[in-house]
């Protein structure tokens, strides 16, 4: 039998500063298992005892009560805010990824062929891309933004929303 959680697993976890990797080591779950619980799939009991412990909170506190639905501990400011911070972090981790990868590209295209910089090509192409996330993520290309959506979703709609 599995419950839902109320209390949000990624509020508690970024109120206290942590990231899914220290919630999941201090916890003794799996990174997998806290990314699936944020998403807001069912967890099972000993997950949620194990979260009750980790957070210091009541394990009533975590769980739903069968009989009536529990109210959202979160408001949709902040699940926005939530939606948009994971999306700067993910930018910041393809920056990061681009980066090392290509000073160690950098590194072996000087040390084995010195004459024919490749690695160029490689990184002009890639890091296209990594400016293109930045500018979708920072919402800087304007036919791509929220604001293009809504007015799409209200051109089909045929209605403000």
């Amino acid at each position: 039998m599995t419950e839902t959680t109320t209390i949000p697993i990624q509020k508690l976890r970024v109120q206290r500063g942590w990231s899914q990797e220290q919630l999941a080591e201090l916890s003794g779950l799996s990174l997998r298992t806290i990314q699936r619980l944020e998403r807001g799939h069912k967890a099972s009991v000993e997950s949620l005892k194990c979260l009750a412990a980790v957070f210091e909170v009541d394990f009533a506190d975590l769980k739903e009560s069968p009989m009536q639905p529990a109210p959202s501990s979160i408001s949709s400011d902040e699940a926005l805010a939530f939606a948009r911070v994971r999306k700067i972090k993910g930018f910041y981790i393809h920056l990061a990824n681009y980066c090392v990868v290509v000073t160690m590209l950098a590194v072996i295209n000087l040390l084995t062929t010195p004459g024919h910089l490749w690695v160029g090509y490689m990184a002009l192409g890639w890091g296209s891309g990594v400016i293109l996330h930045g500018l979708l993520v920072f919402q800087k290309v304007p036919f791509l933004n929220g604001d293009w959506e809504k007015r799409q979703v209200e051109k089909y709609l045929g209605r403000k929303i």
